[in-house]
């Protein structure tokens, strides 16, 4: 299970012609009431509006695909990397989604020409009907966040990242199941500080954390289409022992607020989960040694704008 910078250096080189070089900005400190400025990955205008894209390529990129195609479980933002992948690649996809999920993100999906099934509560259930599928079929399954070409692919933001921003100290990364942050980490190993942040109604390292090891947790609140694995992967559990040097928790005002200000700083649109890693900042989960030097990823925009109460203030 162990993903190495090579692995994320090679995916890198894979899916280079097919992924985005998402912008590095810095957001001035005085902006978010803080004593420092921030440095932003604006990973949420990669193709398909998340980070997913790049461990959906690198996987169906390190495969052969049968002509069955390829499946996936999402609560939305893999879903759509995975049929946005197929599609550019030419495969047949199959996505399943809990029958809640935002209709943002299914009509995204089906943009890509997958197949959607909605089925169960939440992103388990659905897994397991697409692990039933995936062994009648025969079609090739890329996992949301547990599955090595998965990790490795998402680990190429933080590739792209230490070159656009080599002298970061400290890079805080979302959690969910774990696959970015497994990616990122085992990139950066012990050469900065990785943080990961969860809101508080999802926090599956933190529980795994005080476990010792990977726990089912409850899962809800603002950012749960995105970041509501029940249960945090092998993958990110094995990385995060080793690699990750904090957790910490926000509320959902808190990530409310991150969003908020991306869009009064930036003009920048970021769903929930995206917005969750500056959330720590904004509330204090996470402060800042003096004289840090701080990285934040935001990693999705699948939002319905119409949807989101704050932005008919701002005219859009």
């Amino acid at each position: 299970m162990t993903i190495t910078r090579s692995d994320v250096r090679q995916a890198a080189a894979r899916i280079a012609p097919f992924v985005r070089r998402t912008p590095v900005v810095v957001l001035a400190g005085a902006g978010l009431g803080l004593p420092h400025d921030v440095v932003v990955k604006l990973e949420q205008l990669q193709h398909s509006g998340s980070f997913k894209a790049r461990g959906a390529f690198n996987t169906l990129l390190s495969a052969d695909v049968p002509a069955t195609g390829v499946i996936a479980a999402s609560g939305g933002n893999h879903g759509a990397a995975v049929a946005y992948a197929a599609q550019r690649l030419g495969h047949r996809a199959t996505i399943f989604v809990p029958a809640a999920a935002p209709a943002a993100k299914l009509e995204r999906i089906r943009r890509y020409g997958a197949d959607v099934v909605a089925v169960g509560r939440d992103y388990a259930e659905a897994h397991r009907a697409s692990v039933e599928e995936e062994t009648r079929t025969g079609a090739l399954r890329v996992h949301a966040y547990d599955q090595p070409e998965v990790v490795a692919g998402q680990g190429t933001v933080a590739h792209e990242l230490s070159e656009q921003a080599p002298d970061l100290d400290t890079v805080l990364i979302a959690v969910g199941g774990g696959g970015l942050i497994a990616g990122c980490a085992s990139w950066y190993t012990d050469s900065l500080r990785v943080v990961g942040v969860e809101p508080e109604r999802a926090p599956t390292l933190h529980a795994a954390r005080a476990a010792g090891h990977p726990v089912d947790v409850e899962v809800g609140g603002r950012a749960a289409d995105a970041l509501g694995a029940r249960r945090l992967g092998s993958i990110a559990a094995e990385v995060a022992d080793r690699y990750v040097d904090d957790a910490v928790l926000v509320p959902d005002d808190a990530i409310r607020e991150a969003q908020r200000l991306l869009w009064e700083e930036l003009r920048v649109l970021a769903e929930p989960g995206g917005a969750t890693a500056l959330a720590a900042l904004l509330s204090g989960a996470h402060v800042a040694a003096a004289g840090d030097r701080v990285g934040v990823v935001v990693c999705g925009a699948n939002l319905d704008p119409a949807s989101w109460s704050v932005l008919p203030e701002t005219g859009v």
